[in-house]
C-alpha cells in the first residue's frame, strides 16, 4: 500500500534531541528567538499531533490549536498580549491553545473510530457514552471550564517537551486579553476559552536557569 505524504514525512524527520533527561531538565523559557527560523507547516503538524497524544478526561481531546504565524496573524495577536509583544514578533509561531467547552460533540467520532481500530468494542463504547455523555452536556460552565483548561494544559507541557525534541525553544504566556482572543480570530468565544499560548521557535539568547522549591515543601505522605 502507497504510503501518504504525513507517514513519509514522520519517517523522514530527524529528531533533534531524544535525550529524555536533557529534554525534561534543561527545558527553559526562552522569551527571544531568531525570527529568520520558520517552521514548516508540516512539522508543525508533526508537532501538534504528538502534542495531543496527551491524556485528557474521558479522552475527550478538548485542546484546539490556533497558529499565528503569518504577518497579519500577529499584527492581530499583538495587542491582546500585554507585555508578551517581543515572543510575537521574533517567534515562528505563537500557538494559542483553546479549550473546546462544547468537546463532547465529538465523543461519537472518538470513540466510533476506537471501534473501527478495533481498541473498543461496540457495546463498551455504547456504556462509556451513556455514562458521560449526561454528565458533560449537563455540567455548569464553571466545571467544563475547569475540565477543560485542565486537559489543555496537559497537551500544552507536552506540546513544549515535542518541540524541544525538535530542536526548538518555547514559551508558555498567560498575560493575554482572555475576553478578545476567541473573537479576534473568529472563533465562538462562548464555545472556545484561551488556556495557554505557546510561543515557538529557535532561541537567540541564553536564558537564565531558575530554582524549584525543595520537595520538602510542595509533599507530604498520609
Amino acid at each position: 500500500m502507497e504510503k501518504n505524504l504525513s507517514q513519509q514525512f514522520k519517517e523522514e524527520i530527524k529528531l533533534k534531541n531524544n535525550d529524555f533527561k536533557d529534554i525534561v531538565f534543561n527545558r527553559r523559557s526562552i522569551k527571544s528567538f531568531d525570527s529568520n527560523v520558520k517552521i514548516s507547516h508540516e512539522e508543525m503538524h508533526e508537532i501538534i499531533e504528538s502534542a495531543a497524544k496527551a491524556p485528557s478526561s474521558v479522552n475527550m481531546q478538548p485542546w484546539r490549536f490556533v497558529v499565528v504565524e503569518s504577518k497579519e496573524g500577529k499584527e492581530k495577536l499583538r495587542p491582546l498580549i500585554r507585555f508578551n509583544t517581543n515572543q510575537n514578533d521574533t517567534s515562528s509561531a505563537m500557538i494559542i491553545i483553546f479549550g473546546d467547552m462544547k468537546c463532547y460533540e465529538k465523543a461519537e467520532k472518538i470513540y466510533g473510530k476506537a471501534v473501527e481500530k478495533d481498541l473498543m468494542p461496540e457495546n463498551v463504547k455504547k456504556e462509556l457514552m451513556n455514562f458521560f455523555m449526561p454528565a458533560y452536556e449537563n455540567a455548569t460552565r464553571e466545571k467544563m471550564n475547569d475540565i477543560v483548561k485542565i486537559d489543555s494544559s496537559l497537551s500544552a507541557m507536552q506540546l513544549m517537551l515535542v518541540a524541544r525534541s525538535h530542536g526548538y525553544d518555547t514559551n508558555a504566556i498567560g498575560g493575554f486579553e482572555e475576553d478578545k482572543l476567541a473573537e479576534a480570530f473568529e472563533l465562538d468565544p462562548e464555545r472556545y476559552v484561551p488556556v495557554v499560548i505557546i510561543a515557538i521557535g529557535k532561541g537567540n539568547k541564553t536564558s537564565y536557569e531558575s530554582v524549584r522549591l525543595d520537595v520538602e515543601d510542595i509533599i507530604s505522605f498520609k
